[in-house]
């Protein structure tokens, strides 16, 4: 059965709310035969990757970058995933107080060097999210997720 990784680190509410909206899309009835598995990203190891047949990533903009958490992630499983998991589909979302373009640019370019395959439009809020910014993240989810149904 193909996994889904969903990557996250959600340290406020309107993480969060974003976190749990993706994984009701991804582990939406419609969507079957694909195991979901999540980890925060400090617990997210190299055999999660290298098992797990597509990615969602979830992480707050802090200071114009990524959360700590999520670029301690990649730190880790960056080489050692590298060659084994080029194409792979991923999708992400971003939470932001104000701005989220620095967090947008790191997260391409570290999964265009992975050679990673984004099936979507990322999921980009700033303040609270609204109705429409969770229900755009349920739809990430369904469709990172229907990538992976055979």
């Amino acid at each position: 059965m193909p996994t889904l990784l969903i990557v996250h680190h959600t340290p406020s509410p309107s993480t969060q709310a974003m976190f749990e909206a993706a994984l009701a899309g991804a582990t939406h009835p419609d969507i079957e035969g694909v195991d979901v598995v999540r980890r925060p990203a400090l617990g997210a190891t190299v055999p999660d990757v290298l098992a797990a047949d597509g990615y969602l990533l979830g992480t707050p903009a802090n200071l114009g970058s990524m959360s700590g958490a999520l670029k301690h992630f990649f730190d880790t499983v960056y080489y050692p995933c590298l060659d084994a998991t080029k194409g792979r589909p991923f999708g992400y979302y971003v939470h932001g107080n104000n701005d989220t373009s620095g967090t947008t640019r790191q997260l391409d370019a570290i999964t265009t060097g992975l050679g990673w395959s984004r099936v979507a439009d990322p999921v980009l809020v700033t303040g609270d999210p609204a109705k429409t910014d969770l229900d755009a993240c349920t739809e990430l989810g369904s469709t990172v997720a229907a990538t992976l149904m055979e």
